[in-house]
């Protein structure tokens, strides 16, 4: 975690009229109105900034029996630093700034036994309308090396706002590739989700009308987080789609395809897990392909537990691939569910994992309730067991036989 920006709000000023004084710093040294308020003592607060930004003054015109009122007129310790002194001076000078000296050289030393200085710059004094004393000092090597820190830290923050744009950006595209909408199926009743532990993420869903009263249940997680993953799932999801019309006849051909342009178009250590399931509408068979991921859980009428075990390797490792294909029929009352470790994986305090158990157990005390119930259910639960900082993208699929 980068360490919290810290900067000074304002450096006060006594003065006796704030009007006045606010012409002079407008007018004068050209810097800009940083704000004008009354505040709801009856108060006014006035208060510049010079054209960078980089401070704030804030004019105060404090009551004539007060403390504060003896400073006005006073050495202020305020110094403005330059990039050209003698343009500056001359600049001012003819706007009126009253001066009590031409610029001059400056050298100091902080090295004791040395006449070498340590650094030395051309530096000025003047007044204000009030008799304030400010000092106007010219870039030496130190004062350099501070703006460009400052400068560095600007760009550096910028550098962040855009990043962090830029992530919005991703986030809300990533967003539209997940189901926009559900294929219409007359025994088969599902819903999915995708919670993301940061702003994007490689875990992937999606429902795909294979046509011919077939329908498809994806559900993947790509290796690693963030970006990268999140381009890796776009990639997954394109392919996918643009050859789901292969799936109809031969489920293992189209992941073949698929594992294929995966290789081709990732890195060595770039890999994907899936879990394919293509369900027929008129039979209730569902053929599917675990090619490396976490087994599904069909849970039966019956209150029985079928895992769709993994039938090939992960997509995007291998060139030569090859993948099995299981069947199951489903009847009235089953339920299948698709999740990601996200959900299994979830570390309480105690370093326990949410587990393969309590999802079953989860899964089973909502079995009466539709998809969108169930999936709120296991989410609750899951955030209920580790109530801290998600830590991974959380998805799951959840279809139940009408």
């Amino acid at each position: 975690m980068s360490s919290p920006v810290l900067r000074i709000h304002a450096v006060n000023v006594f003065v006796r009229d704030q009007d006045a004084s606010l012409r002079f710093y407008v007018d004068r040294l050209g810097f800009d109105l940083a704000f004008d308020a009354r505040l709801q003592s009856g108060e006014r607060w006035v208060a510049v900034a010079p054209p960078d930004g980089s401070a704030v003054l804030t004019l105060i015109a404090p009551k004539p029996d007060s403390k504060e009122y003896n400073l006005i007129g006073t050495t202020t310790g305020i110094t403005f630093v330059t990039e050209d002194v003698i343009a500056k001076y001359h600049e001012w000078t003819t706007r009126g700034v009253q001066f009590l000296f031409a610029p001059r050289l400056r050298r100091l030393s902080y090295q004791r036994h040395s006449e070498q200085p340590v650094w030395g710059a051309v530096f000025t004094r003047f007044r204000d309308l009030d008799g304030n004393l400010f000092s106007l000092v010219g870039l030496d090597e130190v004062n350099r090396e501070l703006e460009a820190q400052r400068r560095h830290a600007a760009e550096r923050l910028e550098a962040e706002r855009r990043a962090a744009q830029e992530l919005e950006i991703a986030k809300q595209v990533q967003a539209r590739l997940f189901p926009q909408r559900q294929p219409p199926i007359a025994t088969l009743e599902y819903e999915g989700i995708c919670i993301q532990a940061r702003q994007v993420g490689g875990d992937y869903y999606d429902f795909l009308d294979l046509g011919h009263g077939r329908f498809g249940l994806v559900l993947g997680d790509i290796s690693g987080k963030g970006i990268a993953a999140a381009l890796l799932m776009a990639n997954l999801q394109a392919n996918l789609r643009s050859q789901c019309a292969v799936a109809l006849d031969d489920p293992a051909r189209l992941l073949q395809s698929v594992n294929q342009v995966f290789f081709e178009n990732t890195t060595e250590s770039a890999y994907a897990t899936l879990l394919f399931a293509e369900y027929d509408d008129a039979t209730r068979k569902l053929r599917y392909a675990n090619c490396g991921h976490l087994a599904g859980l069909l849970l039966r009428h019956d209150n029985r537990i079928e895992r769709l075990a993994s039938t090939a390797t992960v997509l995007g490792i291998f060139r030569d691939w090859e993948c099995g294909i299981e069947e199951r029929v489903l009847a009235s009352g089953d339920m299948l569910a698709l999740y990601t470790d996200g959900i299994t994986e979830s570390f309480n305090q105690a370093g326990d994992d949410f587990g393969e158990r309590r999802l079953i157990d989860t899964l089973r005390s909502n079995r009466d309730r539709s998809p969108c119930e169930v999936i709120a259910a296991v989410v609750a639960e899951v955030q209920r067991f580790n109530p801290g900082e998600q830590q991974d993208d959380i998805t799951l699929i959840v279809a139940k036989c009408r």
